[in-house]
């Protein structure tokens, strides 16, 4: 089948485009925003891309355009497409009709976690020798790629809640046709396209809906956005998990206070990980993905085996450069929550050292630059102790007096604050970018510039 992407660089388009080509289907795509890692792992399967959306991108004998949710009308191709004629669909809707159908699909929903959570559940599954199928929005470090077709009937995916495409404003999710879901949290987020935190719980109902009574649907127990949305109607066995083995059946205990040393506990039976991440927020995370694991017959000495040798999500706490006992990391924030989250697990894994935990935010989701979560905004990097924000377009509200007033830098000019940055470092520093875009390429920079100085480099 010859296809067509349009949005094919986004973290989803650009995993699917993958697994298209994998199955044989003959693809190209164009997208306005190209920057990697995505757009390397493109080139590398193979796939033409094209810079915009002139329709001449599209070839002549395509016979199925994928619509991306970033596609509306108005676009130079998406108008092409309806007025020719062209057979369209969105990405959902493909992966579910050649992908998915037939296959025990574990999903990983969420406000926070989907990424990283999906990636320890496909890399457990690997470890186990179950060879699973996957899509992430991201690059797990024990695969190399976001997404493959896989050899057994197992798909794990990245369950976004974030609509489908212009002509289907249904979360992605469901779609996916899941057996084994993880619910890791609920949060109001994307205020571009819900108006409120019920509207979103609304969705996640439909994905239980989705669910049938041989799956399985996994939970934290101290989630209360999760609970109202069972309450409305759940079909299917329910297994929770708590910080604290007496709270349910499976649980948790940290024994190292930047997480990397807990206890997993199910039905009375404990086993330890040590492993390279930090942050209660990642263990939650873990236990969830050895639960989802267990459900496909993945004893947890196994799944606990495999975390310890789990590598992490590119752009999620990325080590970009070594200098000394200092770090220069690259993660994904999309929402205050997380920020905070990271920021206390790297907090706590410095403590006592005297090493400085420094933060340079670029509020970048829809969300943030909507100004919903400003005053968390500000507070969620109240554990570094310096905080660098970047405003690179304006933002509509005063984030610089919010900045200000909070004692933290702020800056408008790439340049500026690499200059800055450069100035400020010292010996042992723990320096993090934090964005959910490209960031201009500053993180990157940054690293080259600092591994210069001091000729060490990771």
């Amino acid at each position: 089948m010859r296809l067509h992407i349009l949005g094919i660089c986004g973290t989803f388009m650009g995993s699917l485009a993958q697994l298209a080509k994998a199955r044989g289907d003959s693809v190209s795509g164009s997208d306005a925003g190209v920057y990697p890692p995505m757009s390397d792992q493109l080139i590398a399967a193979g796939i033409e891309l094209t810079e915009g959306f002139d329709p001449a991108g599209i070839p002549d004998d395509v016979d199925l355009v994928i619509v991306g949710n970033a596609m509306s009308r108005g676009n130079p191709s998406v108008e092409y497409v309806l007025d020719r004629g062209i057979p369209y669909t969105s990405g959902p809707q493909w992966l579910s009709e050649y992908v998915l159908r037939g296959r025990w699909v574990l999903s990983a929903a969420g406000t926070h976690g989907k990424t990283s959570t999906a990636s320890m559940l496909a890399w457990i599954l690997e470890y186990a020798g179950m060879e699973p199928g996957y899509l992430i929005g991201g690059v797990p470090q024990n695969f190399d790629c976001s997404a493959r077709l896989g050899s057994s009937p197992f798909f794990v995916i990245e369950a976004d809640e974030y609509d489908t495409a212009f002509f289907d404003k249904r979360s992605k999710f469901v779609h996916y046709q899941s057996r084994t879901l993880i619910m890791n949290n609920l949060e109001f987020d994307h205020a571009d396209i819900f108006a409120n935190l019920d509207a979103i719980e609304t969705q996640f109902h439909h994905l239980v809906r989705t669910v049938p009574a041989s799956g399985q649907i996994i939970l934290p127990n101290d989630e209360p956005a999760l609970e109202r949305v069972l309450d409305r109607g759940c079909w299917t066995p329910v297994q929770r998990f708590g910080k604290a083995p007496s709270d349910s059946d499976a649980g948790f205990q940290v024994l190292a206070n930047d997480g990397s040393h807990f206890v997993f506990t199910l039905q009375g039976t404990d086993v330890e990980i040590n492993w390279s991440l930090t942050g209660e927020h990642n263990v939650r995370n873990a236990c969830a993905a050895m639960l989802a694991a267990r459900h496909v017959g993945v004893k947890p000495a196994i799944a606990a085996e495999a975390l310890g040798q789990f590598q992490s999500v590119k752009r999620r706490m990325e080590l970009l450069a070594t200098a000394g006992d200092g770090h220069v990391y690259d993660d994904f924030a999309h929402h205050p929550t997380a920020i905070e989250m990271t920021l206390a697990g790297l907090v706590n894994r410095e403590h006592g050292t005297g090493r400085r935990v420094i933060a340079v935010i670029e509020p970048r989701s829809n969300t943030m630059k909507m100004g919903i979560h400003q005053d968390h905004l500000i507070d969620s990097a109240r554990a570094a102790d310096k905080v660098y924000w970047f405003e690179g377009a304006p933002m509509g509200w005063p984030l610089q007096a919010m900045a200000t007033q909070a004692g933290n830098e702020w800056f408008s000019h790439d340049e500026q604050l690499l200059q800055a940055l450069a100035d400020d470092w010292q010996p042992g520093d723990q320096l993090v970018f934090m964005s959910n875009g490209g960031f201009g390429g500053v993180p990157r920079r940054f690293a080259e510039r600092i591994a210069r100085r001091l000729g060490e480099t990771e």
